[in-house]
């Protein structure tokens, strides 16, 4: 995770926005006290949003806890997807 403030960031942009991209770096550009912006990849935004979306119900939870545990014990199979 980097951390900047928004004078370095205006002189370092495309430096700071390389490495979010390139790296999947987390900056965080600090606006005060108690304030502050997140900078992400579009790639780890989806990535944290898919992930949300799986987990927004009990369901989802427990479909996806199983699948890591049948993975785990290897008890797992693999299936040829259909071309239509």
């Amino acid at each position: 995770m980097l951390t900047t403030t928004i004078s370095d960031f205006r002189k370092n942009i495309k430096k700071y926005l390389d490495s979010v991209t390139n790296n999947y770096e987390t900056l965080i550009l600090n606006r005060g006290k108690k304030s502050g912006v997140v900078i992400m990849s579009l790639d780890e935004y989806n990535s944290l949003t898919a992930t949300q979306h799986e987990l927004s119900s009990r369901s989802n939870e427990s479909r996806l806890d199983s699948a890591i545990e049948k993975l785990s014990q290897g008890s797992s199979f693999q299936k040829d997807l259909i071309e239509s």
